[in-house]
């Protein structure tokens, strides 16, 4: 087997050391920023890579093909016995034969293995209550994350966690133990993890569906034996409020739920190909990045595509890094002619690369470049016309246009709000009409379908 080691992936943060960061971590003696020369969170960077060291990781992961990524980490959160706990990709996200093997083959041997090494196993911590003793839904990892990442491209991925509180000396010597254990299993199985990768990429290049979208099934929980310590309230003393304290002179086992079955949903058919215009540089320079194949048009084409309108989404209030990501995104589909230009890119859906491409060029994906604003230029319109004008033109358009005049008067009988604005109504004519702009709103990323 070929091991391949980064052995330090945010160098700005790195370099940016000192004794107080990390204030709740036992050790080192000094610490990185979490932040990298951009401060940047490199965790959360991995799809949009606004990092040149996201960028450069994609050379790195594209040129190895990993079969096992392995992404070394210390975690926050409750207070515990157990030193290292383990967030593997989400098996029902990974899917298919790969995902059933993770779940039921892979996974356990880490346990049991780990076990032989004394070390108690247990999945991340992912809770959101005051303590973890009534359990928690499996982290559901998306692409904006390593492990989510590299399920795009068919890997097995894994985010082990060591815990905070835990002696440094500790922790280095139970992520040295679960290194030792993954080397040993894949090597034992290299067989069977290369044949499943193998066959995975085969299929995707013909799946039809992709799901954009998963959810925690709460009537399936798996059982795991929690070694916690006893939780408690008292006093603060900087507020004088009662404040949460773990007490570890209290030590207890338990027997916990964890909800780590997701069931797909939001799928999208796959389009033969995709194109988009070669102005989109950004996109374009992404899915080079990521080993997509795609070749430029030849000569200026007219093409019958499938193409979105975004008719309505939501964007956060406050900046998550460096974007103000999108959701909820609601579009509307058509067929039109397009006149797409020499130098357009035309992206085959025959590849593997093909999950890649759907999770991010569908405007629904939670982490879409559409969520991530490389889209956010149509989403403002460019084209107008002053209003004591263009009234004379919507006039004279309505009444050539009687079938836009029904749906002005139908839109006012529904909508008392309409009815009060002539500016609003004034627009929907606009909006109508052969003088609306066609950029705005039409989504730059088009699906050729049969």
């Amino acid at each position: 087997m070929t091991l391949a080691i980064i052995p330090l992936y945010n160098i700005g943060g790195s370099l940016n050391r000192s004794e107080f960061y990390r204030v709740d971590q036992n050790g080192p003696d000094a610490f990185g920023s979490r932040g990298n020369a951009q401060n940047l969170d490199l965790n959360r960077d991995f799809i949009k890579a606004d990092s040149r060291n996201a960028s450069t990781f994609h050379q790195i992961y594209h040129l190895t093909d990993p079969d096992v990524f392995i992404d070394n980490h210390v975690s926050n959160g409750a207070d515990y016995q157990h030193i290292m706990t383990l967030l593997s990709t989400q098996h029902g996200k990974l899917g298919g034969p790969m995902g059933a093997w993770l779940h039921d083959t892979f996974e356990p041997a880490l346990y049991k293995m780990m076990q032989e090494k004394g070390y108690d196993l247990l999945p991340y911590v992912n809770h959101f209550g005051p303590t973890p003793d009534s359990g928690w839904t499996a982290f559901a990892d998306g692409p904006r994350y390593s492990s989510g990442y590299t399920t795009l491209f068919h890997t097995f991925g894994f985010v082990p966690e060591t815990h905070m509180l835990k002696p440094y000396k500790q922790r280095v010597e139970a992520t040295y133990a679960l290194m030792e254990c993954f080397i040993r299993f894949t090597s034992e199985n290299s067989a069977r993890i290369k044949a499943l990768r193998d066959a995975t990429k085969a299929a995707v290049k013909t799946q039809e569906k992709f799901p954009l979208s998963w959810e925690p099934d709460m009537n399936k929980p798996q059982w795991y034996t929690f070694k916690g310590f006893e939780a408690g309230y008292k006093p603060s003393e900087v507020s004088g409020l009662p404040r949460l304290f773990y007490d570890r002179s209290k030590p207890y086992e338990k027997q916990i739920r964890i909800f780590n079955h997701f069931e797909p949903g939001n799928f999208v058919t796959r389009p033969e190909a995709y194109i988009i215009p070669q102005g989109w540089w950004a996109v374009i320079g992404l899915l080079q990045g990521n080993q997509v194949k795609m070749r430029r048009l030849q000569r200026d084409t007219t093409i019958e595509v499938e193409t979105y309108t975004i008719k309505d989404f939501k964007t956060v209030t406050s900046p998550y890094e460096k974007h103000y990501l999108h959701f909820g995104v609601k579009t509307e589909t058509s067929r039109q002619r397009i006149a797409f230009r020499k130098g357009d890119w035309y992206i085959p859906m025959d590849q593997v690369a093909n999950r890649y491409l759907v999770e991010t060029l569908e405007p629904g994906g939670a982490d879409s470049f559409l969520a991530w604003n490389f889209f956010d230029a149509i989403l403002g319109q460019k084209e107008g016309y002053s209003s004591y004008v263009f009234e004379d033109t919507a006039g004279e358009f309505l009444r050539s246009h009687p079938e836009v005049r029904k749906a002005l008067e139908e839109r006012r009988a529904g909508d008392s709000t309409f009815a009060k604005s002539g500016s609003a109504q004034l627009n929907f004519v606009y909006r109508q009409s052969p003088w609306n702009e066609p950029g705005f709103m039409r989504y730059p990323v088009f699906r050729v379908v049969k």
